[in-house]
């Protein structure tokens, strides 16, 4: 009894805490909600590339017959082209790919990691680093990175962007 008790509890709360509260005033007079999307790339920094550019790299998806594995390889645009082996600046989320707090290996992700409603990062969202030097890490607000551009994904890999070299900054 006392578990079924807690059971509806659980359910009544869950509920109520789901359940959005009044409509925003706009909404109340028959106005528009505000449409601005929280999920945006990381800033473009001064004299750096932007993620807008990077994702016009277009996905080439292949389902294998055998495996069901989705294979995808990238058609680059002729901007992004002209920007392989050359100096770039760009701001995203560092994803670690080893333990400590400084990293020299690791990934750069256009868009903020973790949130439950969006999809995982597609391959012309995130570039792999490899820094020169340690990078300390900061999964909560951008990082700017500066690096020897490569471009790569002709394997069918998952990556298709790559960094060298690169530093803070």
């Amino acid at each position: 009894m006392k578990t079924r008790i807690l059971k509806s509890l659980c359910v009544v709360l869950s509920v109520a805490i789901l359940t959005p509260g009044p409509a925003p005033a706009a909404m109340q007079e028959g106005g528009r909600a505000p449409t601005q999307d929280v999920w945006q790339p990381a800033r473009t920094p001064p004299g750096g590339i932007s993620w807008r550019l990077l994702e016009a790299t277009r996905l080439n998806d292949r389902t294998d017959p055998k495996t069901r594995m989705i294979y995808t390889r990238p058609t680059f645009p002729t901007a992004v082209r002209a920007l392989t082996g050359r100096q770039v600046k760009v701001a995203g989320w560092m994803m670690p790919l080893e333990n400590g707090t400084r990293q020299k290996h690791f990934v750069l992700l256009g868009y903020p990691p973790g949130c439950p409603f969006h999809m995982h990062a597609l391959p012309n969202q995130f570039i792999e680093v490899y820094s020169a030097v340690p990078v300390r890490v900061d999964e909560m607000n951008p990082t700017v990175i500066t690096g020897t551009l490569e471009l790569t994904g002709q394997d069918e890999g998952g990556i298709f962007y790559r960094l060298r070299n690169a530093r803070p900054g």
